[in-house]
């Protein structure tokens, strides 16, 4: 009990922020983490092909989404945060208006081609419209969510959170089971809870700023995101072309294995992006005062979590594929091991984003990403017919790899140009800690199938973190500092 009431003062002794990164850290495993851990009931009870159908709709809309609300709820909103301090609520208000506008006329254009629209993407008008009505409502809660970190308020976002991510698994899979039209109720449900919660957002977001149309903020959030939609197009080419190629010159079921591995690796993302969501906050202040060499202490100690949280899904990839799926979706394990890899590389490209997000160097970004997304592309469709589906896990891990080093480079030059040269992370122990990754997630696919060879090398893993405990306890305490 002494124990118990020691954490509790501990925990109420941290400061806000430090909460703050812990609570959204939850939140972001509530909202997206129970969808994973629910994916056994979905892989059962609906056929590879059904299943495919909802992993192309969910990476068409993972695309779209990027048109129709400009990706306003990310880099624009915290800089707006920033730049209009003193009208915040209105700022999020009328941002909230900007995507609904934007997705009303993306809305009528498709209306106007509806039949090759739906040729296109693969999908029937019902799921289409289902698509844009969750486009419409569903980035209130993106924006007010956003607000709720940046001003490190976490007890409301995890109530919505906890409604949000209970209904949408239970809804889901009884919308399944009663349903003849399986695929189609899996979509459904999910729209449906989404869109009911994003209309309460939304009410509150205008609600409390009181503001649809804001000419300067508007023209603001314009003038700053439309020069990134081809680098926001271009991540989530990265994420989700994949699946859609697949989908296309494969097959529907082909698609669902692959999106199943993805979906898994994708767990790490979530925390990844959870915390990065507290630590740019932390690196915009830091950057603001000058503060640089905490920032890289910082980032060293979470590439090295995050690399060793890795080689453990990585190891127990075919056993957590036995769990997650029914026999038919086994040979995911293959894909597992370069997808996962991705995850890396994608964290490690926020660090260098952050620092080209804070300068504004829009550019930048958008060149690496569109080159990265464009050679994606260019390799899936000359390796997945030579290949095969399986492939495409390891041209995504190179086009990420290629997309950080770019990135890398320009925050580089921006550096130079800003602060006179200053280097703000290690780079000596981020080349190092990679390519040790690289090496071991290449190099364990060989030993997949022999179950003794993967579990000696866990084994080696926790002897060393045993033996360099005292190591880690004290990069811990530096990060909790």
């Amino acid at each position: 009990m002494s124990k118990l009431k020691l954490l509790i003062n501990k925990y109420k002794s941290m400061p806000v922020p430090v909460k703050a990164a812990v609570w959204f850290t939850v939140c972001n495993f509530l909202q997206k983490g129970i969808d994973v851990l629910t994916i056994p009931f979905f892989t059962r009870l609906l056929t590879t092909e059904q299943y495919g159908i909802y992993t192309i709709y969910r990476s068409w809309y993972n695309v779209i989404l990027i048109f129709a609300t400009l990706n306003l709820s990310a880099g624009v909103f915290n800089n707006g945060m920033v730049k209009f301090e003193n009208e915040r609520d209105k700022y999020t208000s009328a941002l909230n208006g900007l995507s609904m506008t934007v997705t009303v006329v993306l809305f009528a254009i498709y209306l106007l081609g509806h039949n090759f629209f739906n040729k296109l993407l693969g999908l029937p008008t019902i799921l289409v419209v289902a698509m844009f009505a969750e486009l419409m409502f569903s980035p209130a809660f993106s924006l007010w969510s956003a607000r709720q970190r940046f001003d490190y308020r976490y007890r409301t976002l995890v109530a919505v959170t906890v409604i949000m991510s209970v209904l949408s698994p239970i809804i889901g899979v009884g919308a399944v089971l009663i349903s003849s039209h399986k695929a189609e109720a899996r979509v459904l449900s999910y729209v449906g809870v989404q869109v009911c919660i994003g209309l309460v957002l939304c009410a509150v977001n205008f609600y409390k700023g009181k503001s649809f149309y804001v000419k300067s903020f508007w023209k603001y959030a314009l003038w700053f995101n439309i020069p990134l939609i081809p680098h926001y197009l271009s991540m989530s080419v990265l994420g989700q072309a994949d699946r859609i190629m697949i989908g296309k010159m494969v097959g529907l079921s082909q698609a669902a294995i692959y999106g199943l591995a993805y979906n898994i690796s994708q767990m790490m993302n979530l925390i990844t992006s959870a915390v990065n969501n507290s630590f740019i906050p932390y690196s915009y202040k830091a950057i603001k005062n000058k503060k640089y060499k905490d920032i890289g202490k910082i980032a060293n100690v979470l590439l090295l979590m995050w690399a060793c949280m890795l080689v453990v899904i990585i190891c127990f990839g075919p056993e957590i594929i036995r769990i997650f799926a029914s026999p038919a979706y086994y040979e995911a394990r293959w894909i597992i091991p370069p997808v996962a890899l991705s995850v890396y590389f994608t964290f490690l490209y926020t660090l260098f984003g952050n620092v080209e997000f804070y300068y504004e160097a829009n550019k930048f970004i958008m060149v690496a990403s569109v080159f990265g997304a464009v050679v994606n592309v260019i390799l899936n469709y000359i390796f997945i017919p030579m290949f095969g589906y399986i492939a495409a896990g390891y041209t995504t891990l190179f086009c990420y790899i290629l997309f950080s080093v770019s990135h890398y480079l320009f925050h580089i030059k921006v550096l130079n140009k800003m602060t006179d040269g200053v280097r703000v992370y290690d780079m000596k122990f981020i080349v190092l800690i990679s390519a040790a990754m690289v090496i071991f997630a290449l190099s364990v696919v060989f030993v997949y199938d022999v179950i003794i060879v993967r579990y000696a090398i866990i084994a080696a893993i926790c002897t060393v973190m045993f033996i360099k405990r005292n190591y880690f306890i004290e990069k811990i305490k530096s990060l909790k500092e």
